[in-house]
């Protein structure tokens, strides 16, 4: 299979790409504007492209032809962006990942879209004044209504997008124009995840946060006490089910498919108590710094316009019906990801680079 990987120098694409690659099974095609976390693979036989799917139409259109499948991961996946640059993500995730749906119409290609666990918006409990800890109302891809804050509240700008690009893509499959499957992600973490903010600037996700502050210092931040649940998964069993996903067409055909892990659920304190234990128990050296744990709220973190889903359980039943199952629990998931990074930290305290 000619498998075309949009968006693959990210954190979900670099994974994902390694893997086919490792399984030598079929003919990748990778294309970003970014190689930084491909870089590595680069000396392999990958066929590695630098397009702009905004600006590069052309030499893009011209790939989606020659491919069997078409694997669309390009977004901006980050809150900090939501709240700061609403217009922006909305342009990316939905204008600019338009024209690689219409290219899949006119060349008649499968096309696997990456969408988001933030379509789902916030919980029904939530919405109907109850407390999602005693009500827990799991998101189902078919049944689920998608709800969201206000719109003075932007962070659900990438949300509504990528629900936005979902619903039309039904659409055309409805009209029998174009052969989709939809992935929601929840929650993956592992290698090459993000940045550390000591080592780059921007914001990134929590775990690049919390592995931070174990390294460098800085407060490990809970955003409004850390009380929010979210349900993680090893980036290494996301892939594995992914690779299913794209080996699987006619079971897969216009489907939504979570993949998740709801056994690893756990509040953003409680992930942060794992960190610090797993940290102090495997990777503590002496001089490692000791972190304050503080609480702050999101518009302190984020920025006005922030708003937070308190609790996101995703049911999995399809997945698991490709045979598929999370392997790593919430320490291992940790433990594996914190491994990465803590050895980087290590070679980079050996060349004095820190």
């Amino acid at each position: 299979m000619k498998i075309l990987l949009l968006g693959a120098g990210g954190f979900i694409g670099v994974n994902l790409t390694e893997r086919l690659m490792k399984d030598g099974v079929h003919e990748v095609t990778a294309v970003d504007i970014q190689d930084e976390k491909i870089s590595e693979l680069l000396d392999t036989d990958l066929h590695f492209l630098h397009l702009d799917i905004s600006k590069d139409e052309a030499e893009v259109d011209k790939l989606v032809a020659a491919s069997d499948v078409v694997v669309d991961l390009v977004a901006f996946a980050n809150p900090s962006l939501y709240v700061e640059d609403p217009v922006g993500v909305f342009d990316l995730n939905f204008t600019q990942n338009m024209k690689v749906v219409q290219q899949c119409i006119r060349h008649k290609k499968r096309l696997i879209q990456f969408s988001t666990c933030e379509v789902y918006g916030i919980t029904a409990a939530k919405a109907m004044g109850l407390d999602s800890r005693t009500h827990p109302m799991p998101f189902s891809e078919d049944e689920t209504p998608l709800i969201m804050g206000p719109v003075k509240n932007q962070r659900w700008i990438y949300a509504c997008a990528k629900q936005l690009l979902e619903r039309v893509l039904h659409g055309y499959g409805l009209r029998g124009s174009l052969e989709w499957t939809v992935i929601r992600p929840f929650n993956f973490i592992g290698p090459r995840i993000d940045f550390l903010p000591s080592e780059a600037q921007g914001n990134p996700r929590v775990f690049s946060h919390f592995m931070n502050g174990l390294l460098y210092g800085t407060p490990l931040k809970l955003v409004d006490g850390g009380t929010a649940y979210r349900a993680y998964t090893y980036i290494d069993d996301a892939v594995d089910c992914m690779v299913r996903i794209i080996e699987n067409p006619e079971k897969c055909k216009n489907q939504i498919i979570n993949i998740g892990t709801p056994d690893n659920e756990v509040t953003i304190k409680e992930f942060c108590d794992i960190c610090v234990e797993v940290f102090n128990t495997e990777f503590r050296q002496p001089g490692d710094p000791t972190p304050e744990i503080v609480s702050v709220t999101g518009e302190e973190f984020y920025g006005p316009g922030y708003e937070d889903c308190d609790r996101r359980i995703p049911v999995v039943t399809k997945a698991r019906g490709l045979g598929w199952t999370s392997k790593h629990d919430m320490r291992s998931t940790i433990l594996h990801t914190m491994k990465y990074f803590v050895e980087k930290h290590r070679a980079k305290q050996a060349r004095g680079e820190v």
